[in-house]
């Protein structure tokens, strides 16, 4: 018998060579040297994106004319271990303000000697309603969370 069950979660991970700190650090404290402007609903007229650095910090964008946009929370802030933060983004790229319609971005950041391990477990996708099975098909597919990572990765090396 087929088993036509959708996963409702993205796992990826990724290896950087720096210290959990610094991976922790580029993740959320520099989240906005290296998120791309594709995945933001300001897109090219992008000009910021932040998690701010707390539990219960917004994860937000600021377009043109200093308009703010909220598209998540950090419910869980565990420097340099883990951070957890709600995915407040519509299927149509909108930003969502129920928390309830929201999926959950976990992320880790293992030692492993001078690496770091780092974690992203994105779940809960049926709380985006009708059509989350093509969320978590665009967030599993290559220009998903594994792009999105190896942008992270590329960002260790502008640093001096």
């Amino acid at each position: 018998m087929k088993n036509d069950k959708v996963e409702e979660s993205v796992h990826r991970s990724i290896t950087v060579e720096e210290p959990p700190e610094k991976a922790f650090e580029m993740f959320v404290n520099k989240f906005h040297e290296w998120w791309p402007q594709e995945y933001t609903w300001s897109q090219e007229v992008l000009d910021f994106i932040a998690i701010e650095p707390k539990q219960g910090g917004r994860c937000f964008e600021r377009g043109p004319n200093g308009f703010e946009c909220d598209w998540g929370r950090v419910i869980r802030y565990e420097p340099p271990y883990a951070i957890t933060f709600t995915w407040q983004i519509g299927l149509n790229r909108d930003p969502v303000p129920d928390s309830d319609k929201a999926s959950i971005v976990e992320v880790r950041f293992e030692a492993e000697d001078s690496q770091t391990h780092v974690q992203v477990n994105h779940h809960s996708f049926s709380r985006h309603g009708e059509g989350w099975q093509q969320y978590v098909a665009g967030l599993a597919s290559a220009q998903g969370w594994s792009w999105l990572l190896d942008k992270y990765a590329a960002a260790f090396d502008t640093q001096s």
